[in-house]
């Protein structure tokens, strides 16, 4: 299994490569260069795996056993999840009126990042350790990855990573699981500026290909390949938990929602779709609504800026994973996003060819939601269920209530289950909570983060924070 850029100029890289790899070095994005086929059979016998036995399953079409065995393979991947606080890992709530939430938050963070960044990084860790080697992380975070990300490598030897926070942007939650982790290879910049905007000087500094290589560079953003391979686990897990049976012709289809911010989550339903997963999948966007404008309309361009919701993880206007789904549908054809992607970079507008519109239209559905969307669904679900959700859950279950029942009786929908992707905790979103008019229910480990010491580095709007970060970078380097 090799690697390729989704814009065709640069050679293939082996897994280890795509693992130590940010943006790829003609800006793409890397991808396996093909997709395996899962025959009826092997979904049938996967059907009842646990989550951790279908992450090892998957994992192993896309890491060849030579580069790294299976049996250590199931090893770091039994490591990686020993700290989630599930049984099970992740769980399946089954609601009223049809709603299926699929938890994903048990892990330390509280959030669905930290299922494929724990395996990332006792993957990094296995390769570091077996070269020697040591490495730059560069991450910036709308809210989750960045304290999923600290999570995975911190107190590391061989690793140090540089994450940019929005200022102001993130819930206190959110920042405090960032600026309490004190330890010499963590390094937190709180930016002040959005999550797209903390996204330029990462790019910048991953585009200077000789800095890039002298400290090497590597991100853990879903720019990542191993995140995308992780999540792809999510699918399989959803479909066989609330498909009927597996005993029918052709399978029954489960339709799957997915709250989306950079698209990193829904590039790996796509790819578990082109596996052969029998799913239909809805993007569930907030305001910021690039991913719902560019399905519906072929519509790929920045609004006048980032809105600031309820759903802050998603306040994105760049959902970079966009690429690789186009880079699917087209058939692989990098000659085409390297076209697509140039115009957008320039003008960042895009309006999508007319075919690939079609292609990508066909294979996802989409809505968005507003802040008064967001707040119905978190009071509905708790009126009902006694049951709080997240505000980015919500942007799920608010499309779940808004579909008609009258309709789904009379489609060919009627009969298809459907779950919704939970990627984080309520306990997170305390004021959320409140203007919803309900009453938090904060875990021990969460109040005690507002005593502890925090640490972090500011970045000014007008300061080069390219350069900033240059020198940070600079400095760790010395002391190795």
């Amino acid at each position: 299994m090799e690697y390729v850029s989704t814009r065709g100029g640069t050679g293939a890289v082996d897994f280890e490569g795509a693992l130590f790899s940010g943006y790829a070095p003609d800006g793409g994005l890397f991808m396996p260069q093909r997709i395996p086929s899962l025959d009826r059979d092997t979904l049938q016998r996967w059907s009842g795996l646990s989550y951790p036995e279908l992450v090892k399953e998957l994992c192993s079409l896309f890491v060849p056993a030579k580069l790294l065995p299976r049996n250590t393979l199931n090893e770091l991947i039994d490591k990686a999840f020993s700290r989630f606080r599930h049984k099970n890992v992740v769980h399946l709530s089954r609601l009223k009126d049809g709603l299926n939430i699929l938890e994903l938050w048990h892990g330390v963070t509280y959030a669905f990042k930290d299922l494929s960044l724990s395996c990332t990084g006792q993957f990094l860790q296995y390769f570091l350790e077996k070269k020697q080697k040591h490495v730059n992380i560069l991450v910036g975070t709308s809210g989750d990855t960045g304290s999923s990300a600290i999570e995975s490598v911190r107190g590391q030897k061989n690793v140090d990573i540089f994450v940019l926070l929005p200022k102001g942007l993130c819930t206190q939650t959110q920042e405090l699981q960032m600026t309490t982790v004190i330890e010499d290879n963590v390094h937190v910049f709180a930016a002040h500026g959005n999550s797209d905007e903390i996204d330029e000087p990462i790019k910048e500094l991953f585009a200077d290909v000789d800095f890039a290589g002298k400290y090497h560079l590597m991100s853990l953003n879903s720019v990542n390949w191993s995140r995308i391979m992780v999540q792809i686990a999510h699918y399989f897990y959803a479909y066989f938990h609330c498909a009927p049976s597996l005993d029918t012709t052709p399978l029954p289809m489960v339709e799957i929602v997915v709250p989306t911010g950079g698209g990193g989550n829904i590039t790996a339903g796509c790819i578990a779709q082109k596996m052969g997963l029998p799913i239909r999948l809805v993007t569930v966007v907030n305001s910021n609504d690039i991913i719902h404008r560019t399905v519906q309309h072929g519509d790929f361009s920045l609004a006048g800026s980032v809105k600031a919701t309820l759903a802050s993880a998603m306040d994105i206007q760049e959902p970079y994973n966009v690429e690789r789904i186009l880079w699917l549908l087209s058939g692989s054809d990098s000659r085409l996003i390297k076209t697509l992607m140039e115009q957008f970079n320039i003008s960042k507008r895009l309006k999508l060819p007319e075919d690939l519109h079609r292609k990508l239209s066909e294979t996802l559905g989409s809505c968005s939601a507003s802040d008064q969307d967001i707040v119905g669904a978190m009071q509905r679900c708790w009126e009902e269920n006694q049951y709080l959700l997240c505000p980015h859950s919500a942007v799920a279950a608010h499309y779940h209530y808004s579909q008609p029942h009258s309709f789904l009786r009379l489609s060919f929908l009627s009969s298809i289950p459907r779950c919704c992707l939970a990627p984080a905790s309520a306990a997170k979103f305390h004021d959320a909570l409140l203007r919803a008019g309900l009453v938090p229910q904060i875990p021990p480990d969460i109040t005690a983060l507002t005593a502890m010491e925090t640490r972090s580095t500011p970045l000014e709007r007008g300061q080069d924070w390219a350069q900033v970060l240059r020198g940070r970078i600079e400095a760790v380097a010395q002391q190795w």
